[in-house]
């Protein structure tokens, strides 16, 4: 899991997060709302509203990390961590259901977008 033997723990942001924050936006999420140091070690999980993207934000002991992932078109979205846009308190992951979460993606019907452009 993402190169590392020793056991960690895993955090998720309950909500959809706007993954174009880099290191201190996502850092500053870890402390505000995970009520986390984000020098800990834990892996923390970071998803777009749409489930195509995710990024995981880890301190390797010299420095910040940011792993991203984004899904190819047709290739499904990341499972729902949250139930409402307004999410609530972080949800602790094993590094299993991490390792689940990343490699397969759930399959996604939306809706169905015209095949002609409206006049």
């Amino acid at each position: 899991m993402l190169g590392s033997t020793r056991v960690v723990q895993v955090w998720a942001r309950s909500q959809p997060t706007d993954l174009r924050l880099g290191f201190q936006g996502l850092a500053a999420l870890v402390e505000r709302e995970f009520h986390r140091q984000v020098h800990s070690g834990d892996l923390f999980l970071f998803v777009n509203r749409r489930r195509t993207s995710a990024k995981i934000l880890l301190w390797d002991g010299s420095g910040l990390c940011i792993f991203a992932k984004k899904l190819a078109r047709g290739h499904g979205r990341f499972a729902q961590l949250w139930r409402a846009p307004a999410g609530g308190s972080p949800l602790r992951l094993t590094a299993a259901e991490l390792n689940l979460f990343l490699e397969r993606p759930v399959a996604h019907r939306g809706p169905r977008r015209p095949t002609t452009r409206p006049k």
